[in-house]
């Protein structure tokens, strides 16, 4: 039987986009459910084959296909991090039914998605951070993502609202700076006075109620302003984000042109351009790769898509299909928005 078709899958957090294109570039079909990372379900991976079984069954079933059908899959997935979990994951997989295939932590579909040539580096800056490379020889390389200051995890919105609070409390009781940011910060939380200041910021850490987007509002504002703290904030993640990035880079086997893709919420909605400035100002410093900046304005799912076609056919999709994937997808998310809003 021939194999016509491929799967893309973006596997975040707290949703998962699973999507059949035919190998020409054309959609089928796409479910847009919950999150299939085992890191979110007591039983780790046995959960994560049940919900991608079913979906991706769903939607083969529905279109009067089977796995005989599919010519290659690409799953970007939250949770794979480090080699065990890899392998774990390759074995749910296959487990699947998938023979013809590719997986990797999901910043690595920011490469697919925002670099025409297939390869770069993706810096991830959105809740949490994390650098993924490509190479041309397609040797991949992840640094970070695991959510730890061991590894250099210091950007994304849940360590700088951290940072924000910690220059707020250094202020009041660590002889720290007076900072433009404390009376913003303490009218945002509702917090009555000094003397309550770590009980409220240590609550909202333990329950995960931080509003960590308003409190990183606060900090470029202060920045713009000139507020020495913030601009420190500010240049230490800028800092931290290059040097993952420049040594991504140099770990691979990259030409002098590389394309660097900017992805997650932080990097798209910035509120200042000084973060970008001083970030791009370290890079230029720790290498000297010519580097060419992007930020992707395009669903990452699309990734997804241009991986496992690129799979399917041995080398990156041409620029016509290319642009019929991403318009497609992009359609798809602008319905579903449009369609929960009138909900």
């Amino acid at each position: 039987m021939d194999k016509n078709y491929i799967i893309g899958v973006d596997g975040g957090n707290s949703k998962t986009d699973y999507f059949l294109f035919d190998v020409q570039g054309n959609f089928v079909d796409h479910i847009n459910t919950g999150t299939c990372s085992h890191e979110r379900f007591p039983d780790a991976y046995i959960s994560a084959y049940r919900i991608m079984n079913e979906n991706i069954q769903q939607l083969l079933t529905r279109n009067r296909l089977s796995m005989d059908d599919i010519a290659a899959g690409a799953f970007g997935l939250a949770g794979a991090d480090i080699p065990s979990q890899k392998t774990n994951l390759c074995q749910v997989i296959e487990r699947i039914g998938f023979t013809h295939y590719v997986l990797d932590n999901d910043s690595f579909l920011g490469v697919k998605a925002g670099s025409h040539k297939g390869f770069g580096i993706c810096s991830i800056n959105g809740s949490g951070t994390s650098t993924g490379g490509i190479s041309p020889s397609g040797n991949r390389l992840q640094v970070g993502g695991v959510g730890s200051e061991l590894s250099g995890d210091e950007a994304g919105g849940f360590f700088l609202a951290r940072k924000v609070l910690r220059a707020v409390y250094d202020s009041f009781y660590r002889m720290g700076r007076e900072t433009q940011m404390t009376d913003p910060v303490m009218k945002l939380m509702q917090i009555p006075s000094k003397e309550f200041f770590i009980e409220y910021a240590v609550d909202g850490t333990l329950k995960r109620t931080l509003p960590n987007t308003m409190l990183m509002q606060i900090m470029f504002a202060a920045a713009d302003n000139g507020d020495p703290v913030a601009l420190d904030i500010l240049d230490y993640t800028a800092n931290q984000l290059a040097y993952s990035t420049v040594g991504c880079m140099h770990n691979l086997d990259f030409d002098h042109d590389v394309d660097i893709v900017l992805a997650g919420s932080v990097w798209v909605k910035a509120e200042s351009p000084l973060l970008f400035k001083l970030y791009k100002n370290y890079v230029e410093e720790l290498t000297h790769h010519q580097c060419n900046y992007i930020i992707l304005n395009v669903p990452p799912a699309t990734g997804a898509v241009l991986w496992a076609l690129e799979l399917a056919f041995g080398h990156p999709v041409d620029l016509d299909t290319r642009i019929r994937v991403i318009s497609t997808i992009e359609n798809l998310r602008k319905n579903e928005a449009i369609h929960r809003s009138n909900s």
